[in-house]
């Protein structure tokens, strides 16, 4: 017969201190029959008897007092590792997020995340910064910038300006210079998409359009390079969302199938599974990211 020896030396440590099995049972938060047939369980189990039940009380035999202080330091043990457990689990798990994620997403993933036992400590950086916030192991995982057809997450992009364009997409070729001699119109990019599987199809695509280099450039923050769309007739590459939010007209660029892709990334396996699965519709709110069905 296996013996349950933790709760059965709680059992044990319960009735000695209260003096009865009735009380002891109700500090053990156990029924008293429960209670009784543990420590006659224990009693087998160490080979004599615990109490002599020749009282009225429930008092130690020698055999009992000798074997009491080990039963309380193994039940002191459990407790104490109950209560590291809690803390373990209660212990942040530090995620590294694009800037693009508001405060009120984040908030919201963090509010889901409790619901579900998990605590999230946010840290906002860039592409590359948040790939080697893993790798020094300062945090325990991170949003990844992927290619969209390995993502878990896309993220569709387009070109937004202030004015409302004439067609359904936005082509490059309409940024050409013209005889004027004005101002040669730009595509700005922001640091979240500072990534070669974003930036170099865009390169590739101006250079083929016959636009000049300083055409497509790399902006050092997202509010600077909204800054140079307004008052301008400028470009920003960016989500739907992203253009919703800043008051300025999103088309998808012509010829062009340009995405973000999200995966997690993290230094313990369980850590990177554990986000995906659970956290999955919260992670796609605040990333702005859209349904598979809706991305084919």
């Amino acid at each position: 017969m296996v013996v349950d020896l933790i709760g059965s030396c709680r059992a044990f440590v319960s009735v000695s201190e209260a003096g009865s099995f009735t009380a002891g049972a109700a500090v053990a938060r156990i029924p008293q029959p429960v209670a009784s047939r543990r420590i006659a369980a224990l009693e087998r189990h160490l080979g004599g008897r615990l109490f002599d039940r020749s009282t009225r009380r429930a008092r130690l035999t020698p055999f009992g007092r000798d074997l009491l202080p080990s039963a309380q330091r193994l039940v002191a043990l459990a407790d104490a590792m109950e209560d590291d457990a809690g803390r373990a689990r209660r212990r942040p798990l530090r995620l590294a997020v694009p800037d693009t994620c508001s405060t009120r997403d984040l908030a919201e993933l963090d509010a889901e995340a409790r619901r579900k036992e998990m605590f999230l400590e946010f840290c906002v950086a860039g592409p590359a910064r948040r790939a080697e916030l893993v790798r020094t192991q300062e945090v325990r995982a991170a949003l990844a910038a992927v290619p969209a057809q390995d993502g878990a997450w896309t993220v569709p992009l387009g070109l937004a300006g202030e004015a409302e364009p004439a067609g359904r997409v936005i082509h490059l070729e309409t940024l050409r210079a013209g005889r004027s001699g004005g101002p040669r119109r730009r595509v700005w990019i922001q640091p979240e998409d500072d990534v070669p599987h974003l930036r170099d199809p865009l390169v590739r695509a101006r250079d083929a359009a016959g636009l000049q280099p300083a055409q497509v450039a790399v902006a050092t923050a997202l509010t600077a390079a909204a800054a140079s769309v307004f008052g301008s007739a400028d470009l920003l590459l960016c989500s739907p969302r992203q253009a919703r939010e800043l008051g300025l007209a999103w088309r998808p660029a012509g010829g062009l199938r340009l995405a973000r892709g999200f995966d997690v990334v993290a230094g313990l396996g369980d850590d990177a599974g554990k986000l995906r699965a659970g956290l999955r519709a919260g992670i796609a709110r605040c990333l702005g990211a859209v349904e598979p069905e809706q991305a084919r």
